[in-house]
């Protein structure tokens, strides 16, 4: 490969077109900070080295969809641990420019805590993250999830709700505002038909609102398989995992749920 120093604006940007037009077809640019390893097997490097670039179509195939669940929480571990991988993000948008190939779909709900890549370790071109109040299920997010799935190639499904979820308490407490209301409905449900609970039912209450979010979590992974024909066939035939996961704000831990 031709090694060109240049500290002028032109000279650099007529370095990055000289990589794209010497680029095999269909294949990705070369960046300038990085260059590929032409003998590299999938998920062959380091760990740290796999998990600083952007990942690849083959190396996407080569997952197993246990094998991207536990990735997903060994980065979690790091994020509690407080050893997140230094990225070149700059680097990974010109990665990832030629296409995507995550390995998970996220459900999350939209509470600014939980910043979702950083909570898994990840970062772009890693995951899909879909993202609603309360973290339920509905026809845009399937769609969204059978494109993540069937078309893209993700191997995981996780719905991921939360402690003292706002949602939750006011759909507890049967709140009444605006677009807000037809929102809670879809987490009314939780309350209505999970699992019993010994105790004071009220938002004012912990325990109750922590039996309530998982509910909810479980619910929403109810729904995806019945909802969707798609992913249920997937799952059956091992194509995917769709899973239920619950977030501590306090530690920063994500625990799958039964």
């Amino acid at each position: 490969m031709l090694v060109l120093s240049c500290r002028n604006r032109f000279g650099v940007s007529s370095f990055i077109m000289l990589a794209v037009v010497m680029s095999p077809a269909g294949a990705p640019a070369i960046s300038v900070a990085d260059e590929p390893q032409a003998d590299a097997a999938p998920l062959q490097a380091t760990e740290k080295e796999a998990l600083r670039g952007v990942l690849t179509r083959e190396q996407q195939a080569a997952y197993t969809p246990q094998k991207a669940l536990d990735d997903l929480l060994a980065g979690n571990r790091r994020f509690v641990a407080d050893d997140l991988t230094q990225r070149n993000h700059s680097q990974r948008v010109r990665e990832a420019y030629e296409g995507q190939f995550p390995k998970a779909v996220i459900l999350s709900c939209l509470d600014s805590r939980i910043p979702v890549e950083d909570v898994f370790d990840l970062g772009i071109g890693d995951i899909f993250v879909a993202r609603v109040a309360g973290n339920f299920v509905n026809e845009d997010i399937l769609g969204s999830m059978e494109f993540g799935c069937r078309v893209a190639g993700a191997k995981v499904i996780m719905v991921i709700g939360h402690t003292s979820c706002g949602a939750v308490r006011a759909a507890i407490d049967d709140v009444k505002l605006g677009n807000i209301t037809p929102m809670l409905a879809k987490i009314r449900p939780a309350i209505e038909k999970g699992s019993p609970f010994d105790g004071k039912k009220g938002s004012d209450n912990p325990a109750y609102v922590a039996h309530v979010c998982r509910e909810n979590v479980r619910l929403a992974v109810e729904t995806i398989r019945e909802r969707s024909e798609i992913l249920r066939t997937m799952e059956a035939e091992g194509s995917i995992k769709i899973v239920g996961a619950y977030y501590d704000l306090r530690s920063g831990e994500v625990t799958p749920l039964p």
